[in-house]
Formats: C-alpha cells, sequence, structure tokens
C-alpha cells in the first residue's frame, strides 16, 4: 500500500495543486492529511473544495477546529488570528460540515495520523523533542504515526536494539521497518517553517516500509498576491518566500 501524507496546508492553493501532481506522478493508493487545511491562507473553500474532489482523508488541526469555533484562539498569535477570524466569515456551511467531519485521529491498515499528538490529540500540544513525542509513541497501536503542526519534517523513533530510548533523524528517507515505533511529521504543504520555502509531503509504502519526505516548487508569487489581495497580514505572505 502507497500512502501520500500531506502536511499541514493553510489555505494555500498553489502549494496543494503541486502536491497533488506530484503525488499522481508516485501513484500513491490513499491521501491523507494531518490536518489545518485552513488558516493563514487565502483559499480556504479552494483548498476544501479540492481535497473533497481527490477523497483525501483528513485529521481535523488546531486551525481547523478554531474556524470552527470549537478551539479558542485566545493562544494564536495576532496574524494567525486575523486569518481565523477571515476564514470564518468566507467558508460556507457544507464546508464546514465537512470540515466537522474530520476526526482527531484516523487509524488505517498500516499507520494512524493525528495533527499535533497521538496522546490527547485534543490539546492539540506540539512534538519538539523526543521527551514531547514519548507520550504518543507510548500509545501508538500501529508502528507509523503521521503527524504536522510544527511545519518541520522529522521523525522520532523507537529502535529495536535501543527500544527504552527515543531517537529522531532529519533524513528524508526513512526505513521504518528497522524501528518498533516511527512518529513522522511530515512537515508542512502551505507554511514551511524549516528554512525551505518549497511544499513538503510524504510517501510511505508499507510494503518497503520506507517513508520519503518530498519537497516540491510551487507558485509562492501567485499564493502570496492571493493574501495580498484579500486584506490578510502581509507577514502571512512574506514568510512563504523565506520558509518560516
Amino acid at each position: 500500500m502507497r500512502y501520500g501524507i500531506l502536511g499541514d496546508i493553510h489555505s494555500n492553493l498553489s502549494a496543494l495543486e503541486s502536491v497533488l501532481t506530484a503525488l499522481d506522478r508516485e501513484g500513491v493508493d490513499v491521501v491523507l492529511s494531518v490536518g489545518d487545511i485552513v488558516g493563514y491562507g487565502a483559499a480556504p473553500s479552494e483548498c476544501i473544495a479540492l481535497l473533497r474532489e481527490r477523497g483525501v482523508r483528513p485529521v481535523m488541526g488546531n486551525h481547523d477546529a478554531a474556524c470552527l469555533q470549537l478551539l479558542d484562539t485566545r493562544y494564536f498569535n495576532n496574524y494567525a488570528r486575523a486569518a481565523v477570524e477571515w476564514t470564518r466569515e468566507r467558508i460556507g456551511a457544507e464546508e464546514r460540515e465537512w470540515l466537522l467531519s474530520a476526526p482527531l485521529v484516523l487509524h488505517f491498515d498500516h499507520c494512524s495520523v493525528s495533527h499535533g499528538t497521538l496522546f490527547r490529540p485534543e490539546l492539540f500540544d506540539y512534538i519538539q523533542s523526543p521527551t514531547d513525542a514519548d507520550p504518543s509513541l507510548d500509545v501508538m497501536p500501529l508502528p507509523v504515526c503521521f503527524v504536522g503542526h510544527t511545519h518541520v519534517p522529522v521523525t522520532l523513533l523507537r529502535l529495536r536494539e535501543d527500544p527504552t530510548r527515543t531517537a529522531y533523524t532529519v533524513d528524508y528517507e526513512v526505513d521504518v521497518d528497522e524501528a518498533l515505533r516511527a512518529l513522522v511529521n511530515v512537515g508542512s504543504v502551505g507554511q514551511p517553517r524549516d528554512e525551505d520555502p518549497r511544499a513538503a509531503y510524504a510517501v510511505f509504502d508499507s510494503d518497503a516500509g520506507r517513508v520519503w519526505i518530498k519537497r516540491v516548487e510551487y507558485d509562492i508569487r501567485t499564493e502570496a498576491q492571493r493574501i495580498h489581495d484579500a486584506g490578510l497580514p502581509a507577514m502571512l505572505a512574506d514568510r512563504l518566500y523565506l520558509g518560516v
């Protein structure tokens, strides 16, 4: 089975289109999303429509929940809060219903998907260190779990030869068959923050036991102009060029 996994999209239509084209070339069997489909960018309706058309299976991210008024935005920064408020006014009832239908966690035959953590996913905590990853690694029902939220690709591992230690790698190809458990952050489609502005996504081949984090160029200028035209904070456009 070949899975395509979308990192945080954040209403970035140009990046989403480029990644889906790349996944078509990869010949994946199913496409999953780690959530945060909306927020920050200026094409929420268009991204939702494309995901629905392609039959993508999403989990709910914190920005999705905030746009549905399921999550208080008091801890969001000013730019994120402005984008949430803008998005709330522009998505329709059917789009809200689709976002609302996304669960916090999905389990498939070979992997699980959550947004921030698998442990208490409703908290939308960040995994930024091996210690942060331990509670999720402890409760994983399957050997591989995909997450997003930090917008930075990294894989956290419990290795067979030392199962009590949590290791990590930033390699773009990971042999997950060598691990007892692998928690894979796939980065971000629409808002990369690892100083690489290219859209990030993952491919998981369960038969080969390998995960690849991949990058693809997209039309940043078009997406940045869309943000400016929408009247959203200019910083949300500027950061796309830098991958921060």
